[in-house]
């Protein structure tokens, strides 16, 4: 296969019901493009059939690839899927697809130019959420504010699952991450703001899923863990180049 303009990279962890939706809702949207591109599922550690599932579409679709990954994280996953992705531009989509796939051209040329990250976001003008209760949404609001106030002042998403990077940002930031958890994504914007690059924050529809394996109080405490494990690291030199 010729090499595609986009790689669409899914984390999947104990997805075999919410996986084939998402895989064949993808798969019609691609169908419908003038681009190459190629979907890249990255199994870590389930213990169900999500790696069946995904092999089954795999002898459907020959532009799906499959990893494997024996050790759990969300983080490790998506690292290995986006370094082995072959991409011009490199997607993270979660395996819920809470945002419509049809979002996804907002994040591409030609609907945007200039950018070297583009985030999904739920709160910048335009954005609409759906179905979420609100004590969700003011959970997910105070997450927010921690994580401006200790480490990314302005950014106002940083957790929604489906953000764009253009291959050579890809190789820079992911080779340098050490998280392999949920806050892998902070480490990510961290590298990005370090390194002056152009972040994006692309209002998206997104659709609440009560089947989310998000636990609002026990992953706020670890993303604090986290955000301090990231400055210790800056400190020790862990992000410069000769690192």
């Amino acid at each position: 296969m010729s090499e595609p303009f986009l790689s669409i990279v899914i984390p999947a962890h104990n997805e075999e019901n919410r996986l084939p939706r998402t895989l064949e809702q993808v798969f019609a949207y691609l169908a419908g493009q003038p681009y190459i591109a190629e979907v890249i599922v990255v199994e870590n550690g389930s213990s169900d059939r999500t790696l069946q599932v995904a092999e089954e579409f795999a002898a459907r679709y020959p532009q799906l690839r499959i990893l494997q990954n024996q050790e759990r994280g969300k983080g490790r996953a998506v690292r290995r899927g986006m370094l082995e992705a072959r991409g011009q531009y490199r997607f993270i989509c979660d395996a819920d697809l809470s945002m419509p796939v049809t979002e996804l051209g907002k994040f591409l040329p030609p609907q945007l130019e200039g950018f070297d990250v583009a985030i999904g976001s739920r709160e910048a003008p335009g954005a609409v959420r759906y179905n979420e209760p609100g004590y969700r949404h003011w959970g997910g609001r105070l997450i927010n504010l921690v994580i401006r106030v200790l480490i990314l002042p302005g950014l106002q998403d940083t957790q929604c699952g489906f953000k764009c990077f253009s291959a050579g940002t890809a190789e820079a930031l992911f080779s340098r991450q050490t998280l392999t958890g949920w806050s892998f994504d902070i480490e990510l914007l961290y590298l990005a703001r370090r390194a002056r690059m152009t972040i994006r924050e692309i209002p998206i529809h997104w659709y609440f899923d009560p089947d989310s394996k998000i636990s609002a109080v026990r992953d706020a405490l670890k993303m604090i863990r986290d955000i301090f494990r990231i400055h210790m690291n800056n400190l020790r030199g862990r992000y410069d180049p000769r690192a």
